[in-house]
């Protein structure tokens, strides 16, 4: 039980975290576009990984947590895209990009391990 609170709060701090970065980006069409995909996708990581631990049972669960890594990979495009459109956000979003990617690696090797159960 313990770990699963964990990365609850560590996909809501994620979230939380890819929310202030896009507050701080000039609002413009493509801000607001990438802004809002990326806010999407940061707080369905966490919102699938709860449902997750929810789950009805064996299938359910693995099948909520690939729903979170999925939104874990998106999230990535939509933070690369943001360097893309805002030269000066790359020294924040890096560190972004680089837990996105943590998350999805720990997300995969729970989907191995619980599919082998």
């Amino acid at each position: 039980m313990g770990s699963n609170y964990d990365l609850e709060q560590r996909t809501t701090e994620f979230a939380k975290h890819v929310i202030r970065l896009c507050k701080s980006l000039p609002r413009n069409p493509i801000n607001d576009r990438l802004t809002g995909q990326a806010v999407g996708s940061a707080g369905s990581i966490g919102a699938n990984y709860r449902e997750a631990n929810d789950a009805l049972g064996q299938k359910d669960f693995v099948h909520r947590l690939k729903i979170s890594r999925k939104e874990s990979k998106e999230v990535i495009h939509w933070l690369e895209l943001i360097i893309e459109a805002n030269g000066n956000s790359t020294e924040r979003t890096l560190p972004l990009i680089r837990e996105a990617t943590e998350l999805r690696n720990i997300l995969s090797s729970i989907i191995t391990k619980s599919s082998k159960i």
